[in-house]
């Protein structure tokens, strides 16, 4: 599955943005993706469904990302990939699905389940992009797999009009509402086994530590690390130039009641106020 650390976005103050109009991670407390995390437990409750069925999360981003890895492994992922280089740096939502697509090319799935969007962009996009990129087909809003079939799956997905329960052929791209289950709470006994995972670059920083002999000595522990060139993507897609869309300016916005009104519950009032919505366009 797809999983990104994103910026908590509940604390954007002056220095969110950098001078290229991109987002100051550094400034930012990081946290895993909320819909992703939706998306984790539709993942992990498949493996329980489907024996012999594993989990393993990739993400882009610099070496901190590896922590969301580790977030998943604790709560019952089998493993993760980090694709993780300056190249991607100031990636849109073009130029990370291209990245994510070329990696999972090198990744034997039937499966791609990803959060609905992430916090920091509210774009919904990476998901579709991936699935346009790998040419597969695509279920969005997904808040539940009814059924699991030898190759389809019946996926409940929640849209503006209802509830609409739809048939999908695997290998399949799905991504997942805020509405479907959250996820299940960390396992004791998988963090104290999978605390010690590792990167590469992390080991390489510290080759001393306990957690680089442990995954020395097991390495299953190892979450893989890849850099650009171990995807084999076309170095113009990524990072800031293969990115068209860029950002001018980000603000954190306070909403203040400047003015009040009482109504009954008469009917005309209330048919009143709704015209006065519908005229301001605050509906409609």
């Amino acid at each position: 599955m797809l999983a990104k650390q994103v910026p908590d976005t509940r604390h954007v103050g002056k220095d969110a943005m950098t001078a290229e109009g991109t987002v100051n991670r550094a400034a930012l407390p990081a946290i895993f993706n909320p819909e992703d995390l939706n998306a984790l437990e539709l993942a992990l409750s498949l493996k329980e469904r489907v024996a012999g069925s594993t989990v393993h999360l990739l993400t882009m981003g610099p070496q901190r990302a590896a922590d969301i890895l580790r977030e998943a492994m604790y709560r019952g992922a089998d493993g993760g990939y980090l694709l993780s280089g300056r190249e991607f740096a100031g990636s849109d939502t073009l130029a990370t699905s291209y990245a994510l697509a070329c990696a999972l090319r090198k990744i034997d799935a039937d499966l791609i389940v990803a959060g609905r969007q992430a916090i920091d962009g509210d774009t919904a996009q990476v998901g579709p992009q991936v699935a346009e990129k790998l040419g597969l087909p695509q279920v969005t809003y997904a808040e539940e797999v009814v059924e699991v079939k030898e190759d389809k799956l019946v996926i409940r997905r929640r849209i503006a009009e209802g509830v609409e329960t739809v048939e999908c052929p695997m290998p399949a791209v799905i991504t997942v509402n805020g509405s479907a289950p959250a996820c299940r709470p960390r396992n004791a006994k998988r963090l104290m086994c999978c605390k010690s995972a590792r990167c590469r670059s992390e080991i390489a920083a510290d080759p001393e530590s306990f957690a680089a002999r442990r995954v020395a000595a097991m390495p299953s522990l190892e979450i893989v690390e890849w850099a650009a060139a171990d995807v084999d993507p076309d170095p113009a897609q990524l990072g800031l130039q293969g990115s068209p869309t860029k950002v001018k300016r980000i603000e954190n916005v306070v909403f203040q009641a400047k003015e009040a009104k009482r109504l009954s519950a008469s009917d005309e009032e209330m048919e009143a106020l709704v015209k006065e919505l519908i005229a301001g366009h605050t509906i409609g």
